[in-house]
């Protein structure tokens, strides 16, 4: 089985760079599953049911989300949509659930989404704390488990790696926009990478305007948010799994 992971979708172009390249991807590499990264989708913060519905016909079977999750209000019409999950260490009365089950090639898969805590500056329950929770529930219901966990800080990521080894298939990192080169098979055989990436604007700084954001460092005067426009790349990593044992044997990053 390969499964492909899309690193945060920045703005309505970059949902069209997607469009464009997995229809190749499928095709080239047999891609069974796909994980999309939303959160940034509509005009940089947060996600339309539009734009929703038309990551899924693309392909994604399912999409994750991170601290922009309630960038656009209408969101809590969708937010129980069947393949939508949001940081499962959210508080618990925030609607939305934080994992979710598929079936795939006879084989059961299981996402979950986390969030950081630092300098992430988003009300949330301890990650390492809920995700063993929550593996104690599922982990003999399930074959594969995956984990988005949606952080800033790579030493937070880079813990729950070493945290989840052994227990989980897949731990991949989003939100920095920026792709790690360390992705590896940690020693008790999870696959792991720091941050997938970003799907959107490539002469940007993390999808937004070059010369605003210069200007918001430059002055430390506020700058409203303004999306870069142009050429798109593409970020993500395909994950080989050994369809006896479920094992990770091969990682490859996607930067185009």
């Amino acid at each position: 089985m390969k499964i492909l992971v899309v690193g945060d979708v920045v703005g309505e172009n970059g949902v069209k760079k997607i469009k464009e390249v997995i229809q190749q991807l499928k095709q080239k590499e047999k891609i069974d599953f796909i994980i999309v990264n939303g959160e940034n989708t509509a005009g940089g913060m947060g996600i339309t049911e539009k734009l929703y519905k038309e990551i899924l016909e693309i392909g994604a079977n399912v999409i994750t989300m991170g601290n922009h999750t309630w960038g656009k209000k209408e969101i809590f019409n969708f937010i129980n949509s069947p393949n939508l999950i949001r940081p499962a260490n959210y508080p618990k009365e925030i609607p939305g659930k934080g994992y979710i089950t598929l079936k795939c090639n006879d084989k059961k898969i299981t996402i979950i989404n986390l969030i950081g805590r630092t300098n992430m500056n988003v009300l949330s329950e301890n990650p390492f704390i809920e995700v063993n929770q929550i593996l104690n529930k599922i982990k003999q219901q399930t074959d594969i488990i995956i984990v988005d966990f949606h952080a800033e800080a790579t030493a937070e990521k880079i813990a729950m790696g070493y945290y989840l080894d052994g227990k989980v298939n897949i731990v991949y990192g989003t939100h920095t926009h920026v792709q790690t080169s360390d992705e590896t098979i940690l020693p008790k055989g999870t696959a792991y990478i720091t941050d997938i990436g970003m799907t959107g604007p490539k002469h940007s700084v993390i999808g937004m305007d070059i010369k605003a954001s210069i200007k918001r460092f430059e002055t430390t005067l506020p700058e409203r948010y303004k999306l870069a426009e142009g050429e798109c790349k593409f970020n993500g990593c395909i994950f080989d799994i050994n369809d006896k044992d479920c094992r990770i044997h091969k990682i490859t990053r996607i930067n185009q």
